[in-house]
């Protein structure tokens, strides 16, 4: 009982903060502000560069922020969708990634995009009764 007035108290607490960050502001600004945040998001795209392949390990090098461990990272022209996961941080703007897919054929130097998110596997009535690995 004692957690749950803490919980609303909190969330009372935390709802001027919200609404000032435009989460949940009313529908005509809100819109917008997301929009704008999708946008900003959108032109600062995390892009690194391949720089070691070792079967299924690649080492991917970032000029910029690593992305989070756990993150999805997409190679560019690639023959097929090669979808890596940020494992470690190698320091030196690289990461130790893992690749969810063959990397025959992936050389050093290709583009490599983070998505910022982490690795996402739809769930639904589509997918009850089957085996995701």
């Amino acid at each position: 009982m004692q957690s749950l007035a803490k919980c609303r108290a909190v969330q009372r607490a935390c709802a001027p903060l919200v609404s000032r960050a435009g989460v949940a502001a009313p529908a005509a600004a809100g819109s917008r502000a997301h929009r704008r945040q999708f946008a900003a998001q959108a032109e600062t795209a995390v892009v690194g560069k391949v720089s070691q392949v070792i079967g299924a390990v690649v080492d991917v090098q970032f000029e910029s922020a690593l992305p989070p461990i756990l993150n999805a990272l997409e190679v560019e022209g690639f023959e097929h969708r090669l979808v890596l996961e940020v494992a470690q941080h190698l320091g030196e703007n690289m990461v130790r990634t893992i690749a969810m897919d063959g990397t025959d054929g992936l050389t050093r130097g290709q583009k490599v995009l983070d998505t910022g998110a982490p690795i996402k596997v739809p769930v639904g009535e589509q997918t009850l009764g089957r085996i995701i690995n």
